[in-house]
């Protein structure tokens, strides 16, 4: 994934802030300030973020703002198709942003330091709707966690 300017980054959080109020609009719900600041720090981190990790960033912005505000509407975020849940097998679930992604997208998280990366392998996925079709099946959905030992020396859980 390539690294996107500051310009595109907001062009494209402000894109998916507007479709989210669109939605809340749709479905007779209001909008707060409180809740303003956690979409759009959602939006803005752009990552697969535990809602403790968002509390934190979100705090930085509005220190008020407690963690059920945070879980409400990262909760409100998932229902109306903005943000996926997932668990990485780590006890903690982390919600990634999935506003004008490529659904296609797989993940890579390091068994050490967590850290998780999306990918999209064109070859891959081809080979995978070849090995479908030649059993005589439809993909309806897939999902690819591959989980590996990233060579970051920073890691901070790397065994010595």
């Amino acid at each position: 994934m390539g690294e996107m300017s500051e310009e595109e980054r907001e062009e494209r959080v402000e894109e998916a802030l507007q479709a989210f109020y669109e939605r809340l609009q749709e479905a007779g719900l209001k909008s707060t300030k409180q809740r303003d600041v956690i979409v759009e720090r959602f939006f803005w981190l752009d990552k697969h973020i535990s809602a403790d990790e968002l509390l934190e960033d979100v705090r930085q912005h509005q220190p008020r703002i407690g963690y059920a505000t945070v879980y409400r509407t990262l909760k409100l975020l998932v229902e109306q198709d903005f943000a996926v849940p997932k668990d990485f097998g780590d006890g903690q679930t982390r919600y990634d942003p999935i506003h004008n992604q490529d659904p296609q997208h797989d993940h890579l998280i390091c068994i050490d330091c967590r850290k998780i990366m999306e990918f999209n392998d064109q070859q891959l996925n081809d080979r995978i709707q070849a090995i479908v079709a030649d059993l005589s099946y439809t993909v309806r959905r897939k999902k690819i966690e591959l989980y590996a030992e990233c060579d970051d020396e920073s890691c901070p859980h790397k065994a010595s």
